[in-house]
């Protein structure tokens, strides 16, 4: 039990560090394409990017992001980490990406990197949450109100197919919610700019 322990609070640190690397970020460098954290929303993620720079990149951005919830979860998975941990791994992934170390702790949203999370746990989940992302956007076409709402249904989703994670993916729709307060505020006031 001991050696589980230590390896799945390395895993959370792995997945933490993993997720601060900034893929916006280092893609606008390397592109020399504009500054996500500075430009639009100021938020370095996918749909920053694609309003900044296009696609392209911005599928890059969002691959990425995807990955650094994917792996280290998938890794916790593999090991055969319970349910409780594997959300532990999921979150630290998460505030990675929200908070990253590199980057003086300012990062993006953490959509991409939770639904990286839940590949690994369950594909129903994982389809239902993104029908609903893409049926709410095609619909309104606001990035933040189809994540929004997707967050809010996800652990409902979660406690009908797949029960034993409903508190890991209640963990990381808390977290995204809280992410995007500034989002509500906008769309409360119409002010949010469409995708």
């Amino acid at each position: 039990m001991k050696y589980i322990s230590l390896l799945a609070i390395f895993l959370c640190i792995f997945a933490y560090l993993y997720g601060s690397i900034s893929s916006a970020v280092l893609l606008s460098r390397i592109g020399k394409l504009p500054d996500p954290r500075r430009y639009g929303s100021k938020n370095p993620g996918a749909t920053n990017v694609y309003r900044l720079s296009g696609p392209i990149p911005a599928l890059c951005v969002l691959l990425f992001d995807l990955g650094k919830g994917l792996l280290p979860v998938y890794m916790g998975f593999l090991l055969g980490m319970n349910p409780f941990v594997l959300g532990c791994i999921a979150v630290a992934a998460c505030l990675g990406h929200m908070y990253p170390i590199y980057f003086g702790f300012v990062g993006g949203k953490g959509v991409a990197t939770a639904l990286g999370c839940m590949i690994p746990l369950d594909w129903g989940i994982l389809a239902g949450i993104t029908t609903t992302w893409l049926l709410v956007y095609k619909a309104f076409r606001y990035s933040s109100l189809a994540a929004l709402i997707t967050v809010c249904i996800a652990p409902a989703l979660t406690y009908w197919l797949k029960s034993d994670y409903v508190y890991a993916v209640s963990m990381l729709s808390a977290l995204i919610i809280w992410q995007h307060r500034g989002n509500i505020s906008r769309l409360v006031q119409g002010n949010e700019p469409k995708t």
